[in-house]
């Protein structure tokens, strides 16, 4: 695997996120008509979604550089998209959700979880995650 294959992918996620994000902001019923569901009454609580998602896509970004150093971004995406799943598979199971809606949580969070594991494991090998929580002695 190239040295710098984590750059690339957390830049490809960055702007991923902030394309999706923004698109959601600007367009905030595309979506629901795309996939066949109803509107819902508060348009504005998915456009905080989008604006949350173009929020990781910056931390993405800026994780590119040194990911193994911000790797608390990585973490806290890879939760979202470990959780995210879980929630969907909720509520396609009581009905809430179409079936349609599986292809937002294939793009926006599985495709990435190993890769953002994989970051996650060469931030904790490389020693940067047990640095992170060191306290410094003042003198």
């Amino acid at each position: 695997m190239p040295k710098n294959w984590k750059y690339y992918v957390l830049w490809i996620a960055g702007i991923y996120n902030l394309l999706w994000g923004t698109s959601v902001i600007i367009a905030p019923k595309l979506f629901f008509h795309l996939s066949g569901m109803a509107l819902p009454s508060y348009l504005m609580i998915w456009q905080c979604v989008g604006m949350i998602v173009g929020v990781y896509g910056i931390g993405y970004i800026i994780a590119a550089y040194k990911p193994n150093v911000h790797w608390p971004i990585v973490l806290v995406g890879f939760l979202g998209k470990i959780f995210g799943p879980i929630g969907f598979a909720y509520y396609l199971a009581t009905g809430a959700f179409p079936p349609e809606f599986a292809l937002t949580i294939l793009f926006n969070d599985l495709i990435w979880w190993i890769p953002f594991w994989k970051i996650l494991k060469d931030a904790w090998e490389s020693g940067e995650v047990t640095k992170t929580f060191e306290i410094k002695k003042i003198a």
